[in-house]
């Protein structure tokens, strides 16, 4: 096995797309959130949640948030806007290549989402339930659009 290949595999997620937990995000933000619009990629078959946003954060026009969920309960909750700030928060075998990240959960940093293993910090969010999840990192982007800054998007505690 070539070394490439092996990091990808050890930062991948594990297992198929769970399609009854996008649904279950899907419907936590089109019911808790009235600047989003959240639609499965392919309804049978999906591989991810988009949730389009009215307005983004800080000075960006709007933003979106791609969501994949696996039925071994990994994810990705990744953040792009119209300034491109790219954020990301994760849960997913790393290697052990994050230095700050002690678990499986962690934050790419913006503005570039970074995996640099000196950027990348363990998330705020640490509990596991596809709701709960989503709740958390819905609450952490309305906090940090009101507050008008980035800074808050890996302050808060468990559960935010």
């Amino acid at each position: 096995m070539n070394g490439t290949r092996g990091s990808a595999e050890r930062h991948s997620l594990r297992g198929a797309i769970d399609r009854p937990a996008l649904l279950a995000i899907r419907d936590v933000f089109n019911d808790e959130e009235p600047l989003a619009a959240a639609t499965l990629d392919d309804f049978l078959n999906p591989t991810a949640l988009e949730v389009r946003f009215e307005d983004g954060l800080c000075d960006a026009d709007s933003c979106r948030l791609d969501i994949q969920w696996t039925v071994q309960g990994d994810y990705k909750f990744h953040y792009t806007d119209t300034l491109n700030v790219n954020l990301r928060w994760g849960k997913h075998p790393h290697g052990g290549d994050y230095i700050h990240v002690t678990g499986l959960e962690h934050y790419h940093p913006p503005p570039d989402a970074s995996s640099d293993p000196n950027d990348v910090e363990g998330s705020c969010i640490q509990q596991s339930p596809d709701l709960l999840v989503a709740r958390a990192v819905l609450k952490l982007w309305r906090t940090a659009y009101h507050a008008d800054t980035l800074k808050p998007l890996n302050l808060g505690r468990n559960p935010p």
